[in-house]
């Protein structure tokens, strides 16, 4: 991967008390042929609160807005509205994030909203109801599959340490919960993982762009491919890290050493991962389509390619 050469492309902005401190982890969309992003902010206080910004080339960011357009507002979330991931499903976006209250033993657990198209577009910050699908729940790093699977609405999350699957007629009821994946022995992801960005459909099945800890506390990310039909089986699983921390921005900062994705987009040619740097700060990184027309993999390397992406709408 490319990370790009003016990373990080959002810092906090200290005269700001809402994201004075950091800004990062966020959700990004390509509509209305912008990239619009959907971030993670701590201020003075210390509660997550969530900023936007956009970009017509996917790199330099031409607007910001000076306030936040959604924050704690229930007693579930009271402490925190952390890490988004936003689904194009059914005609409008769907947004999970993390709800926190610390004031119950530090509870943290999914929570979903959404918003119409042109509402996010014209920046009318119409918020749906907010709905807690595992209520009491300690769980976290949610995203919905752009499409039904068999019928079903279908969500990906962690109870730690494993990302597990869901699914659901109503989004409100969800049922046979299970893991799906877990953390591998002595490996870059040996501690515990979750998912990045929403599922992205290729010609292959669904690409999940995850994230994997080991047991320094390293933050990397990786890759996973799941069955189109039944997401519950896993294709492909990347042995070694696709972007792991090295540069300054990604080792120094109010967490070290990790990288932190919850949005991706492909724009033309290019599919340009976000993700937040140390906790601190938010970044992008690319790759090309040609970089990952498909290839059987080696007996040798257990490596291939990931197939042609075909769809993230």
């Amino acid at each position: 991967m490319e990370r790009f050469k003016n990373n990080p492309i959002l810092k906090p902005i200290t005269s700001h008390d809402w994201e004075s401190r950091m800004v990062f982890n966020a959700a990004t969309l390509y509509e209305d042929n912008r990239v619009h992003i959907v971030y993670r902010a701590v201020g003075d206080d210390g509660i997550s609160r969530l900023g936007y910004a956009s970009s017509s080339d996917g790199y330099q960011i031409d607007e910001r807005l000076p306030y936040p357009i959604f924050e704690p507002s229930t007693s579930e979330d009271a402490d925190g509205c952390e890490d988004p991931r936003i689904t194009l499903l059914d005609g409008q976006y769907f947004m999970c994030y993390t709800a926190l209250n610390d004031r119950i033993l530090s509870t943290f657990q999914i929570a979903l909203t959404s918003i119409e198209v042109n509402d996010l577009i014209n920046k009318r910050w119409k918020w749906g109801e907010r709905l807690y699908p595992f209520s009491g729940i300690r769980n976290k790093d949610a995203a919905l599959f752009p499409n039904k699977i068999n019928g079903k609405y279908a969500l990906l999350h962690r109870v730690e340490p494993d990302i597990c699957i869901a699914y659901s007629d109503n989004l409100i009821n969800w049922c046979n919960m299970k893991a799906i994946i877990r953390p591998q022995r002595e490996k870059w992801d040996s501690f515990k993982i979750g998912i990045g960005s929403p599922p992205i459909e290729t010609d292959w099945g669904w690409l999940v762009i995850y994230h994997g800890v080991n047991f320094n506390k390293a933050y990397c990310l990786g890759i996973v491919l799941l069955d189109k039909d039944n997401p519950e089986k896993v294709i492909y699983r990347s042995s070694k890290p696709i972007l792991e921390p090295i540069e300054e921005y990604e080792r120094l900062g109010a967490v070290p050493n990790v990288v932190f994705s919850c949005g991706t987009v492909k724009m033309d040619n290019e599919v340009l991962i976000y993700y937040g740097g140390a906790d601190s700060v938010l970044c992008v990184a690319n790759y090309t389509l040609d970089e990952l027309i498909s290839q059987n993999p080696t007996t040798e390397s257990n490596e291939y390619k990931i197939p042609i992406i075909v769809s993230q709408e």
